[in-house]
């Protein structure tokens, strides 16, 4: 029989075979009371993971028992889903978190580290996410759900990074491909003991150098680290992208085998030379070495709100970011002459986002396009972390063809502009709103599909840089919002300015635009 003390947090057993849990627990210890041996446990993660093995099962899950969950002001009560995740990665030293995009793995993971450093079992967390991901999502979760905890993203020179480390934090912040830089430092630093990894499907390939640096961080280095990885989408090419995750984060799984070419003959049948084909149980394979993982879809949670917004950082290239300067040197001037007016500021912002996208229109109507890799990238991640089909909404048509041809090496793509016909357009929908069909992307102007459509077909919409108009944004955004939509929306800002964010939360919020450019152009020190 087991008694719960929540004061203490701890767990009061009555054995008759003390000794059947003090030689297993380092922490339970003998107490007498009321003239009965009694044995009491820290009432956390580790040791409920111990008895529970020793076959007391009703011992309850000590976050869930104890854990004041942190809101931030007017935010949202945790949802049951990010509950029983933060429950989960708590219970687990190495382990993977597949929940889809949208469910929340960020603040549930957030929740599990605050639990673990409030009960002395972790110190210091270094998470390592994408470039895309390092501000907008993760240092503004902690900055609006945890107050009380300190974040640093480690970001700039290598020289930089190994300052920023050196700086005392509960969280470091790094981006996927910056963990180079920082890898002997992390080697003699047994403080930071615990590593998220957001986005291990990022770390599918073995002979890249930077699946090598996580494997040596998380598996070659003296200190002993929890490891909790992230993805909702862990196998975006095949059942083979699971192999590389699992030998980084749980190498000593048994049903893991240890090369990759027999991991290879066991999900995947080999059609000629160079062409595979998953096997039918390929699924349930990855299933079972990809152990222990928890994982919620955004339809099995009724709890979550209709429509979840999330924003990505797309960073400028060297060239747009000396383009975007001219511009807003431009702008200062004409602001300082009186010449942007309410009537032309729309168009004065949309130059902005322009530059932002990899395009700048001469004043005879000719495109220049500067180089984007970064922006393309991070489009190419948010769709590898959708489920399902997916719509992007490319405002410019300049860099709609680009977008299209980048997409198209790697899914099926269809794109609608003011060009296409109605026939064309007709064959497209319809091909797009068959689940069955092979059409998983559409690449459209928003201008074109905001009335009307319905692409339930959908559940993720994509925009690739805002618009500056709140009617067609709503609009746009009700494709995959309409009557047969039985799924959770997932809305994805893309951003790489000032302004691109200014309007987004505008256009989120359903304020007016008019005066934005002039409102940021008015502020002290404010760069557009």
């Amino acid at each position: 029989m087991a008694t719960i003390l929540k004061d203490k947090k701890a767990v009061i057993l009555k054995l008759k075979e003390p000794s059947r849990v003090t030689t297993v627990i380092p922490t339970a210890k003998l107490v007498r009371h009321n003239g009965f041996d009694l044995v009491a446990v820290p009432h956390r993660p580790d040791e409920t993971r111990v008895l529970r093995t020793l076959g007391y099962d009703g011992i309850p899950d000590p976050l869930k028992t104890h854990y004041d969950f942190p809101l931030a002001s007017g935010r949202f009560k945790p949802f049951a889903a990010q509950i029983e995740t933060a429950n989960f990665l708590s219970m687990n030293s190495r382990c993977f978190c597949l929940n889809s995009m949208g469910m929340g793995k960020t603040v549930s993971s957030l929740y599990a580290y605050d639990y673990m450093r409030k009960a002395g079992l972790v110190r210091k967390a270094l998470i390592v996410c994408p470039l895309s991901t390092m501000e907008r999502t993760w240092a503004d979760e902690v900055f609006k759900t945890f107050p009380h905890l300190d974040a640093t993203v480690l970001y700039g020179t290598h020289l930089r990074r190994v300052k920023l480390l050196g700086q005392n934090a509960h969280l470091y912040i790094i981006n996927t491909d910056g963990l180079k830089t920082i890898e002997a430092q992390l080697a003699v630093r047994d403080d930071i003991d615990l590593i998220i990894v957001d986005e291990i499907a990022t770390f599918r390939n073995s002979s890249t150098t930077r699946w090598k640096t996580l494997n040596t961080i998380l598996n070659k280095q003296k200190v002993t680290r929890r490891v909790w990885a992230l993805t909702g989408a862990p196998t975006p090419n095949a059942p083979t992208d699971a192999w590389a995750q699992c030998r980084a984060v749980t190498p000593t799984n048994p049903d893991l085998p240890a090369y990759f070419g027999k991991f290879r003959d066991l999900t995947m049948k080999q059609l000629s030379q160079y062409k595979w084909a998953p096997r039918d149980n390929a699924a349930d394979i990855v299933k079972q070495v990809m152990q222990p993982a928890i994982r919620f879809a955004l339809d099995d949670c009724v709890d979550l709100p209709p429509q979840i917004f999330i924003s990505r950082d797309a960073e400028m290239t060297d060239e747009q970011k000396k383009a975007y300067k001219d511009m807003v040197s431009k702008l200062a001037t004409e602001f300082d002459g009186g010449q942007i007016l309410a009537v032309n500021e729309a168009v004065k912002a949309n130059k902005l986002v322009q530059i932002a996208c990899g395009v700048a229109y001469a004043s005879d109507g000719s495109t220049l396009h500067i180089p984007c890799q970064p922006r393309m990238e991070v489009l190419e991640e948010a769709i590898e972390e959708s489920e399902g089909k997916v719509i992007v909404f490319v405002p410019l048509t300049a860099v709609l063809e680009q977008v299209v041809e980048r997409l198209s090496k790697k899914w099926e793509v269809a794109a609608v502009h003011g060009e296409t016909s109605k026939h064309s357009r007709d064959t497209i929908f319809h091909r797009f709103q068959d689940k069955q069909d092979s059409l998983h992307i559409l690449v459209a102007n928003p201008g074109t599909m905001s009335h009307g459509l319905t692409l339930t077909a959908a559940t993720n919409i994509i925009w690739f840089a805002p618009i500056y108009s709140n009617d067609v944004y709503e609009q746009a955004c009700a494709r995959v919002r309409r009557p047969g939509q039985t799924k959770t929306t997932v809305i994805v800002h893309l951003a790489g300015s000032e302004i691109e964010r200014r309007i987004y939360q505008r256009l989120q919020t359903k304020q007016k635009l008019q005066g934005l450019l002039l409102d940021m152009m008015k502020e002290d020190g404010e760069n557009p």
